[in-house]
């Protein structure tokens, strides 16, 4: 289980869209407070999730090669076949000039953004698809010592280690912070492609291969 919660932690908290979004509110007019509103709202939501898939097993993960199970075993591989056909459309976009998007009206008045909006946008830009991956790995896993709460700990704080890092690093050193803000959502621009491909790759041949051993044996 924590390697799983690990490994699904750490491609959250690098999804691009969600990054690039936190990134926007960061380096806004009082980013500081709204990303921090954010990060809330992000981990949160996070921590009902989790608190409510545990309060829905009650603590009794499913018998192996029962419904239940072999279900969170089927959603898995959905979830890593999902992401493997994600990675394969961006593959075969990769180079093509892209059409231009809208501007998201948020985007337009972020400066003037309340921290209670940048609140609610948190889970909404949240990678829903991965937390249920993770949500499925923690409804076959039984909360029976302190190393299965520790894992769960850290698949929330790994999933959000990448903001908190730069909420801190902005706190502590914000006019050095606005550059560095820039300089990383010009990279993730020019390279969200290949951190979507190799992260839904990575993480999809891991779902599927690891959620058919289990039903093999």
């Amino acid at each position: 289980m924590t390697v799983d919660l690990l490994l699904i932690g750490v491609v959250i908290t690098l999804e691009p869209v969600p990054l690039t979004a936190f990134i926007l509110v960061l380096a806004s007019k009082g980013g500081v407070r709204k990303g921090a509103a954010f990060i809330f709202g992000w981990l949160a939501s996070l921590a009902v999730v989790v608190a409510a898939t545990v309060a829905a097993t009650g603590n009794k993960p499913p018998q192996p090669n029962t419904a239940p199970s072999l279900g969170a075993l089927a959603l898995k591989i959905l979830i890593g076949a999902f992401l493997l056909l994600i990675a394969l459309r961006q593959w075969r976009r990769r180079g093509r000039p892209k059409k231009p998007k809208k501007t998201p009206k948020w985007q337009t008045g972020i400066d003037n953004m309340s921290p209670w909006f940048a609140m609610g946008l948190g889970p909404l830009t949240q990678p829903w698809a991965l937390v249920a991956a993770g949500v499925a790995t923690i409804v076959e896993a039984k909360l029976s010592s302190w190393e299965s709460y520790v894992a769960i700990v850290l698949f929330c704080i790994v999933a959000t280690s990448t903001y908190l890092t730069l909420e801190i690093y902005a706190g502590f050193w914000p006019t050095q912070s606005q550059a560095f803000l820039a300089r990383l959502r010009a990279w993730i621009d020019s390279h969200t492609d290949q951190v979507i491909i190799v992260a839904s790759l990575v993480l999809g041949f891991w779902l599927i291969a690891k959620s058919c051993y289990e039903l093999a044996s």
